[in-house]
């Protein structure tokens, strides 16, 4: 990175997820809580690109990253989006997949699925098997994503999951019935899928956000804050506080005290707690402006103990 902290572009969702690129969320975010409300407004938006008369082109908001050498990315806002649209392209997927199991223009439909596959998700090790995904989710969500999503199961399991993990599963069948009932009158389901999610790639733009470390994402979170923008610098501070935790801790614990954060969230809310955390570190050691706490935090707080 530059001397800047951050570095800004306008960038579609197909140069998003370019051809050598990965994107995690940290392993502490918060889990996939999409419901029926965001997937139908994100429906309509594309709707509204894919008509001959809507909008050249739509805006799905910033994407605020963290990297340290533009291709591996930690995505600190954002993951509902980025999530969500790599769950359309599955569903779209597994419709490629069912048209080669029933033998409908199997190479041709081969061929879509694999480079709709390569584009936007990730390759499977032709050997293992095993998916090598471009998006791997927090550590809730991400077993459910790569083990089942990702393979494009026929039938998803349904019993004995998180509920941020059925709420993969739900979206993952809502997009399904809403491309089978787009392509359902189309002379070549299959070619029209391909169609609709390249269509999209070009016309659903982010605004990027690169920045180099953890204060510095911080410091955009606060700047953004400011303007009115609804993002969470409190999950910034979980992810570094519970990533000094996981260093020796048991899952049990972890879960316990994950359990008591999520409490103290809900209690304070997720917008006030930095300024209760300041407030309350000024009382206990010395005072801090609002945009060094995290910086005095990551300083003071760099251990388990």
């Amino acid at each position: 990175m530059s001397a800047i902290p951050f570095a800004v572009r306008n960038a579609s969702w197909r140069r998003v997820m370019g051809s050598d690129v990965s994107y995690r969320v940290p392993r502490f975010q918060r889990d996939y809580d999409w419901g029926p409300e965001e997937w139908d407004d994100l429906w309509h938006d594309i709707l509204g690109v894919l008509d001959p008369d809507g909008e050249p082109a739509h805006y799905l908001g910033y994407l605020v990253l963290r990297t340290e050498d533009a291709r591996r990315f930690e995505i600190i806002d954002g993951q509902q989006r980025l999530t969500t649209l790599s769950i359309l392209v599955l569903a779209g997927l597994r419709q490629l997949q069912d048209r080669i199991e029933a033998g409908k223009e199997v190479e041709a439909t081969r061929q879509r699925r694999d480079g709709l596959r390569a584009a936007y998700i990730g390759y499977l090790d032709p050997v293992t098997l095993v998916p090598q995904s471009k998006l791997t989710l927090n550590r809730h969500d991400d077993r459910y994503y790569q083990t089942y999503l990702v393979p494009l199961t026929k039938k998803l399991p349904m019993r004995g999951f998180r509920a941020s993990e059925h709420r993969l599963r739900k979206a993952f069948a809502w997009f399904s019935d809403r491309l089978r009932d787009t392509t359902k009158s189309a002379s070549d389901p299959g070619r029209e899928i391909a169609a609709l999610i390249e269509r999209l790639s070009d016309r659903l733009f982010f605004t990027v956000i690169e920045v180099s470390d953890q204060v510095n994402a911080y410091r955009v979170f606060e700047t953004l804050n400011a303007r009115g923008l609804q993002l969470s610098a409190t999950d910034l501070l979980k992810n570094y506080l519970f990533a000094l935790l996981d260093r020796r801790q048991h899952e049990n614990e972890l879960q316990a005290l994950e359990d008591r954060w999520e409490g103290l969230i809900g209690r304070l809310g997720s917008r006030a707690f930095p300024q209760f955390l300041r407030a309350h570190w000024i009382s206990r050691r010395r005072l801090v402006r609002k945009s060094d706490l995290f910086k005095a935090i990551r300083r003071e707080i760099s251990d388990r103990e």
